[in-house]
């Protein structure tokens, strides 16, 4: 599959009569997005916000970050089996408004939604600092189900990207990146003296809220499969769940992920990446017996010499990630391990759940248990108090003054696994 991806810079964002994109600047008319919203009975209110890099506003509790994209050549549409009909995504040609985002929050069903701060020491840790974020605040209905409460506001995020990105379906991109992978024997015809690399791309499917989808499917209802990188650029990855922030992979995250970016970088120069392998991260062990098992298959199918793997979240799925590199390395496939840890807040602990020998080559994201202190934002959007109780909060977070002491873990996006922070380690 060849993907063009036409990136449009968006250099600053405003509210006015008309949705559009002219010389870098996103108008977004809200009345159309309030209509689109309440067209869902699920949620009764909705307000909306602009917060800039460098402003004195903190986001709080984060559900999800999207970017919006559209598609202008190729079959599908934005979302394939959650916005737009089932289609495979991945080729023809996209377009991004590059350098905003749609963050949803408002009454988030789960505790372990996290924050967004647009300046001080929590925006050094977060990339959706730097970003022009048009923020939507919604009120779910009384009543609903937690997961009637949940979809809601996933889908609603999903709209609104889908709708603002269609601003930018007739602008000419500022530059346009084209990825392309081949079928397999083609591909690996094109640079038969490289080593041949998969990527095995864990997605949080623990269930309770804690879930990803691949063309609209709750990924932990499937077995692992191939999939070509460039749908998942496409927005054929979106995401669901509600774990902690630091390490959670937003639908935004999947749309640039950065190991997908690396290695087409490295690829045709000292790789041949012949594409990625979604797989899940469930509950009970026979079903990671069994996901790992096809995962290590599969790898082992595609005659791959190396596999990185990532993981999503920490704990249980630490399990995921070991049984995963044990059974490819056992197949004589060289792997590389991408995680996180939670080392405790003096970083002495034991950082993974689970560990290996065979686990002799991990790249770490950082400590999420490190603490840090948030200072008083001039605006706050959501609900403060949230800090009180999400992932790495303790009751006596919100301090008096507004400002928070918590573990880096409530910070979204802070230990991200796929590598889209600024955090890891080094030896002393």
């Amino acid at each position: 599959m060849k993907l063009e991806l036409g990136r449009i810079f968006i250099r600053d964002v405003a509210f006015g009569a008309e949705t559009r994109v002219e010389n870098g600047v996103l108008t977004v008319n809200q009345e159309e997005l309030r209509k689109l919203i309440l067209a869902d009975e699920r949620l009764v209110a909705v307000e909306f916000h602009i917060a800039k890099p460098g402003e004195s506003v903190r986001i709080i509790p984060v559900k999800d970050v999207i970017e919006p994209r559209v598609k202008v050549e190729g079959p599908g549409g934005m979302f394939p089996g959650m916005i737009a009909k089932v289609d495979t995504v991945g080729s023809g040609r996209t377009h991004v408004l590059k350098g905003c985002a749609i963050v949803t929050t408002g009454k988030i069903v789960a505790f372990q939604e996290g924050i967004i701060d647009m300046t001080g020491p929590g925006a050094e840790l977060t990339p959706f600092s730097q970003l022009l974020n048009i923020v939507v605040h919604a009120t779910p209905r009384e009543g609903l189900t937690q997961h009637e409460h949940e979809a809601a506001l996933r889908f609603m995020g999903l709209k609104v990207a889908a709708h603002v990105g269609q601003a930018g379906k007739s602008v000419q991109p500022d530059e346009v990146i084209t990825y392309e992978t081949l079928p397999l024997l083609q591909q690996v015809a094109k640079y038969p003296n490289l080593p041949k690399v998969v990527y095995a791309y864990m997605l949080q499917s623990q269930g309770l809220m804690h879930d990803t989808y691949v063309y609209g499917v709750d990924v932990k209802k499937i077995i692992p499969t191939f999939i070509y990188p460039t749908e998942v650029f496409d927005g054929a990855i979106t995401s669901g769940n509600c774990v902690s922030a630091c390490d959670k992979n937003t639908t935004y995250h999947h749309q640039n992920s950065p190991v997908i970016e690396d290695l087409f970088e490295r690829h045709g120069k000292d790789i041949n990446f012949l594409g990625a392998i979604v797989t899940n991260e469930n509950v009970y062990l026979a079903d990671k017996e069994r996901s790992s098992n096809m995962t290590a298959k599969l790898v082992e199918f595609l005659g791959a010499d190396g596999a990185i793997v990532s993981e999503e979240g920490f704990g249980n799925p630490d399990t995921d990630l070991i049984m995963n590199c044990k059974k490819i390395e056992a197949k004589g496939i060289k792997t590389v391990l991408v995680t996180d840890e939670y080392a405790g807040r003096d970083g002495a602990s034991q950082s993974l759940a689970d560990a290996d020998k065979a686990a002799n080559a991990v790249v770490t994201a950082g400590n999420a248990n490190e603490t840090i202190v948030l200072p008083p934002m001039a605006k706050v959007i959501g609900y403060p108090e949230q800090a009180n109780v999400i992932a790495g909060g303790w009751a006596g977070s919100l301090r008096p003054d507004g400002s928070i002491v918590a573990e880096i873990q409530v910070i979204t996006g802070a230990t991200n696994e796929l590598g889209f922070n600024k955090l890891s380690a080094r030896g002393i």
